[in-house]
């Protein structure tokens, strides 16, 4: 039996297997993921992703292009990414 699986089921599934390591998130646009979800539902991402960010269930960054997805608490944080740049100093 072929069960679709539900729209905030997708975007965590999507998340999970995209991502490219050592990248924890996936950009919405460029992973395909957008696409994807419009041929699965077809309707737009951005009600549910919304919706999810609003409960905690993921975290969203934008960047050029369009907005990165992370599962909640993975979204990387500003001064890591300074910290990274600079070598720690």
């Amino acid at each position: 039996m072929d069960t679709k699986l539900s729209k905030e089921e997708f975007v965590l599934q999507a998340i999970r297997n995209l991502r490219k390591p050592p990248y924890k998130g996936i950009h919405t646009v460029f992973s395909g993921f957008n696409t994807s979800f419009r041929k699965y539902f077809g309707v737009d991402s951005r009600e549910t992703v919304d919706k999810m960010v609003e409960e905690g269930q993921v975290e969203t960054r934008l960047v050029r292009g369009g907005p990165m997805l992370y599962l909640a608490g993975e979204k990387p944080k500003g001064e890591d990414t300074l910290s990274k740049i600079l070598g720690g100093a």
